[in-house]
């Protein structure tokens, strides 16, 4: 994938880095890192810049926060209710769990926006709940551009600062990736116990 990726980005420049970028938050296997160091990269050995490339990384990264904000949206929290409200006893999920976590999303959604941008696979599934939750659509794009642009603008700038060893930043960031993900899998397991938990304690009763 990654030589098919640096082919792509080589033959269409800023137009094929907003593409593979609003992929990857479409798809988030697609690894943003591969794309933005390298594009760093390419401002050394080539016409493109490094305001053009995070101009164009941001944008792509941005149109692909908005689609799935937009799923997020025709899902809405009526569906939600009604998908717990008919299987909430078999997942032993209430609908005020659901109300709890929509009140905490709309206290500290547009911060979680913020540095979720940050994690990877999080920071395109974030999103949807923004979406569901009907979250200001202007403070969602503000928020999700800078985030983004932060994160776009050191990835590309330390692909622009070790040209060639390029890879070597996606290596790093390749074990900051995997990091995370055992992050969030002791996250979801954490969950799986407590809810077990619950209920075994509700079986009691």
């Amino acid at each position: 994938m990654e030589q098919w990726i640096t082919q792509f980005m080589e033959q269409f420049g800023y137009f094929g880095i907003a593409l593979l970028i609003f992929l990857e938050n479409i798809f988030p296997p697609i690894p943003s890192e591969i794309i933005l160091t390298f594009g760093g990269f390419m401002t050394t050995k080539s016409s493109l810049g490094f305001i053009g490339v995070t101009v164009a990384s941001t944008l792509g990264s941005i149109i692909g926060a908005i689609v799935l904000y937009g799923i997020g949206l025709w899902i809405g929290e009526d569906k939600l209710y009604r998908l717990v409200n008919r299987y909430g006893k078999i997942l032993r999920v209430k609908s005020t769990d659901l109300t709890k976590t929509f009140d905490w999303f709309e206290k500290y959604g547009y911060w979680t926006i913020f540095f979720c941008r940050f994690v990877p696979l999080i920071r395109s599934l974030i999103s949807i709940p923004a979406g569901i939750t009907k979250m200001n659509f202007s403070v969602f794009v503000i928020f999700s551009t800078l985030g983004t642009i932060i994160w776009n603008m050191v990835l590309i700038y330390l692909g622009m600062k070790v040209g060639g060893n390029w890879h070597q930043i996606v290596y790093y960031m390749d074990i900051y990736s995997k990091v995370i993900y055992v992050i969030l899998l002791l996250i979801v397991i954490y969950f799986i116990w407590k809810w077990l938990k619950r209920v075994r304690k509700n079986k009691q009763k």
